[in-house]
């Protein structure tokens, strides 16, 4: 008898961690649990005053839903003057056992910093952003809910050919904030700089992950929840305040007329 009390704990325990990505109460519980993760693994990069994860974040997230990569194929594509690889992975939900994405990457040696790579580093590149892109077509809304740029690191060598391009390591001990805004329309390199130069204090991932609790609250549409998702990185630390004290009142009212009735 006790050990299939343990069982059953066990078998509770297991459901518990576990996400279904077709539950949209769930994917929100993971993305908490993905911004605690990240960062106490420092499991992104910051490039140009954005936080990226790496591909390791996605594959974490992935699996904490029952979802992982599996590579369809890497092919030789190169010429004589070019080391190139091409690759395919797909996403396969073990719940299920069908597949649930796909993506398609590409890794050359005539790309910024890789004019020396190995011909196996090329193909492993190719495979490792392949993985991130796949993640990324299904669960790049969960990242942005976690507090961060929903675009995997690896992906962004695409554009380090620009001279400009900056890649630091995240701090351990310097406090910043989760993620700078997003600006309502796609902006310039310098643009981003120039809004951490003047000073912008954004939304923190404390005040990032209370704003997804209170979405949580089932008075909270599910249009609501996706709207405000939308511009949660949009926030600066005063208005954050006032979306968590408006939250807060909306569901109490909800709350009042629901007991009402």
């Amino acid at each position: 008898m006790n050990q299939e009390n343990m069982d059953n704990k066990l078998v509770k325990k297991n459901k518990i961690e576990s996400y279904d990505i077709a539950k949209s109460d769930e994917t929100m519980h993971l993305a908490i649990d993905l911004a605690k993760f990240i960062k106490e693994n420092k499991l992104y990069q910051n490039i140009q005053g954005k936080e990226y994860v790496n591909v390791e974040g996605w594959q974490y997230a992935g699996s904490r839903l029952g979802i992982l990569p599996v590579v369809e194929h890497v092919i030789n594509v190169s010429t004589d003057t070019e080391l190139k690889y091409q690759a395919k992975v797909n996403l396969l939900n073990l719940r299920t056992e069908q597949v649930v994405g796909a993506g398609f990457a590409i890794c050359s040696n005539k790309e910024q910093g890789k004019k020396f790579y190995q011909e196996f580093a090329i193909a492993s590149m190719a495979q490792t952003r392949a993985i991130g892109k796949a993640y990324r077509n299904i669960l790049a809304w969960i990242i942005r809910a976690a507090g961060y740029e929903p675009t995997p690191a690896e992906e962004m060598d695409y554009n380090g050919n620009a001279p400009e391009a900056k890649v630091e390591q995240p701090a351990v001990a310097v406090a910043k904030p989760a993620i700078k805004a997003v600006p309502e329309e796609p902006a310039q390199p310098v643009a981003a700089e120039a809004q951490v130069s003047n000073g912008v204090k954004y939304a923190s991932a404390k005040q990032k992950e209370e704003i997804i609790r209170l979405l949580n609250n089932p008075v909270i549409t599910r249009q609501e929840k996706t709207k405000m998702l939308l511009n949660i990185n949009k926030l600066d630390e005063e208005r954050a305040v006032q979306a968590i004290a408006k939250l807060k009142k909306v569901i109490e009212e909800r709350e009042e007329q629901s007991a009402a009735a």
